[in-house]
């Protein structure tokens, strides 16, 4: 603040002096510009400098954390790329390590559930024991639409306990008719035909 009044003063002192003295207050002018130039400019490059200084640390720093974010980078995009060809892929690892159809093990798991609720239901709720019994049946009438004899499960240790499950529930119902009470050492072979299919998927 002080070197702007200075300056000031110069121009004015220059015009009313004579030429002699004119000279002498140019050059102290001169010499007044020039040291608070010379002050300004310090003061610039200090204040410079120092912002230069922490914008090539902060740079430095944000370079020691790129490789970093580039393995974070690099996992996001594995899972994400990987979700993807889950969604696409018309397979899944079962807990064997054997690779089936995603539909099949999906009809497996609904027959599963559906008949499991269908024989631990309560018999005395005619109406629920009606419905869960309907949903079981339909979910058996799709299962061996699509996967009786399919060459690509037939093999498989779920396919053969879900088949030995339907047909002892089949025999049963054939033999006592189909509104007779399904005995208890029947419903427990059944029930565990149905828990070894579940934990071979």
């Amino acid at each position: 603040m002080a070197a702007f009044p200075a300056v000031r003063i110069c121009p004015l002192a220059i015009s009313s002096s004579a030429e002699r003295s004119n000279k002498r207050l140019q050059s102290r002018c001169n010499a007044m510009l020039s040291f608070d130039e010379t002050s300004t400019s310090r003061r610039f490059l200090m204040q410079n400098g120092a912002v230069s200084a922490l914008a090539l640390l902060n740079f430095n720093c944000g370079l020691m954390l790129l490789p970093a974010r580039a393995e974070e980078k690099a996992k996001d995009d594995e899972s994400l790329v990987g979700a993807l060809q889950s969604l696409f892929d018309p397979n899944e690892k079962t807990n064997s390590g054997k690779v089936l159809p995603k539909a099949y093990l999906k009809s497996v798991r609904e027959v599963v559930k559906t008949l499991r609720e269908s024989l631990e239901e309560d018999t005395k709720d005619m109406a629920k024991f009606r419905r869960t019994a309907d949903a079981a049946k339909e979910s058996i009438r799709e299962y061996l639409s699509s996967w009786r004899g399919q060459k690509e499960v037939v093999n498989e240790e779920s396919y053969a306990m879900l088949e030995k499950a339907i047909r002892s529930l089949a025999s049963f119902y054939s033999k006592a008719g189909p509104s007779a009470p399904l005995p208890e050492e029947v419903k427990t072979e059944i029930l565990s035909n149905l828990t070894t299919a579940e934990d071979s998927l």
